[in-house]
């Protein structure tokens, strides 16, 4: 057993080394103009496809790598190092596998994840509405059935990939037939053709922001558009076994691999900021000397290291957690509460040392800036993160 844990490490230090030279080689000196220009990295994420990072989650026994947490962890550490959007490509798509792999029926695992494990097939994710964000459960998308189809309704918002997606975990509330008894929210594995239209689905919109540029994040529309009841995830048995309101007890479980691949990002983007400013700091000279040689910066410095080595160890211990097969969410919580707020944290620390040159498009510290609030809001905001882990440090024995 202990060889094999060994083979296994090796394996993935092999994965590591040949990302973080594909990073440094490709994404470094390319990200930036992309980014600026809001342009889909296409030949980033063929690349990405040729890895097999689709498929780093998803079981062998579908085509996929079925990378443990941790490994994964530094996967998308090594990719948000580079250009932290690279890490959201993936990370959407791979809710969408870890929802259909874990609570999806046979068929369902069959028919959607060998093709998602190449990326030929790309999922995404869709839970949030212009009006529910945080307060998940106040979705009004609604799916009434129709004979044996499903008719869905509805405006979902912060959709990543939605246009390029072929599969989309939809969360929407089925009104009526919910044997649960709970508020009836629904994941259904919507397929779609890739693109602005596909039935009665439109891309309504593409969102601009202010960072987390370079790949779509959209608003979907809903009218009348049909899904066969097959599609409900994990079937849609009306005596208690099926899919049919177990929808957001389902996202919420799978969102924890989410906060993991968030945390992680948020050490990315922390490492990224903390590389840029101690080599500016050893190369731009004030008063005679290195600026890192003075004192204000020298401390500066040694503070961004501290919380960046915290950041990542708090991510790791998360990730091994889920591998051990323990209960998560306030590792996972703590992790992305801390990693997402140090991203912040230093990247604006990194400006300060670049002085007016950090605030320059010449310098990548400026997008290190736009991406790190992303994360602070993203899986769920630092305020949801307090309520997850005081919930659970509250919680009754």
């Amino acid at each position: 057993m202990h060889d094999n844990d060994e083979a296994a490490d090796d394996v993935a230090d092999e994965i590591i080394e040949t990302l973080r030279r594909w990073v440094d080689e490709v994404v470094v000196p390319e990200s930036s103009a992309l980014e600026l220009a809001d342009e889909y990295p296409t030949a980033m994420a063929e690349q990405m496809e040729e890895f097999g990072l689709f498929g780093a989650t998803i079981p062998e026994s579908h085509g996929g790598l079925d990378l443990d947490h941790v490994t994964y962890a530094r996967v998308i550490e090594e990719l948000s190092r580079g250009w932290m959007s690279l890490a959201g490509i993936v990370n959407s798509h791979l809710i969408c596998a870890k929802l259909i792999s874990r609570f999806g029926t046979d068929e369902q695992r069959d028919r959607s994840l060998a093709g998602m494990a190449t990326g030929k097939l790309r999922g995404c994710f869709s839970l949030s509405e212009p009006d529910s964000g945080s307060d998940a459960g106040a979705l009004r998308c609604r799916a009434v059935r129709d004979g044996d189809e499903f008719v869905i309704n509805g405006t979902k918002m912060w959709v990543t990939n939605g246009e390029r997606a072929g599969i989309v975990a939809l969360l929407a509330r089925v009104p009526e037939g919910d044997p649960s008894g709970s508020s009836g929210i629904t994941c259904f594995l919507v397929d779609k053709t890739p693109g602005k239209h596909s039935g009665g689905i439109t891309v309504s919109r593409k969102i601009d922001k202010i960072g987390y540029r370079g790949l779509e994040t959209v608003e979907m529309s809903y009218v009348d558009h049909r899904v066969p009841a097959d599609r409900v995830l994990g079937g849609d048995g009306l005596d208690g076994d099926g899919g049919i309101g177990n929808g957001l007890r389902w996202a919420l479980a799978a969102l924890e691999l989410g906060r993991i691949n968030v945390a992680a990002r948020g050490v990315g983007v922390a490492q990224a900021a903390y590389d840029a400013a101690l080599v500016y700091a050893k190369q731009r000279e004030a008063f005679g000397k290195p600026i890192a040689k003075h004192q204000a910066i020298a401390f500066k410095i040694a503070e961004m290291a501290t919380k960046l080595h915290a950041a990542r160890l708090m991510t790791y211990d998360a990730a091994r957690k889920a591998d051990a097969g323990e209960r998560v969410d306030l590792a996972a919580g703590m992790a992305k509460l801390f990693a997402s707020e140090t991203a912040a944290e230093l990247s604006l620390d990194a400006m300060r040392i670049h002085g007016g040159n950090g605030f320059s498009t010449e310098y990548p510290v400026e997008r290190y800036y736009r991406d790190a609030p992303l994360m602070i809001i993203g899986e769920g905001t630092s305020e949801i993160q307090k309520l997850v882990i005081s919930r659970a440090l509250l919680a009754e024995d």
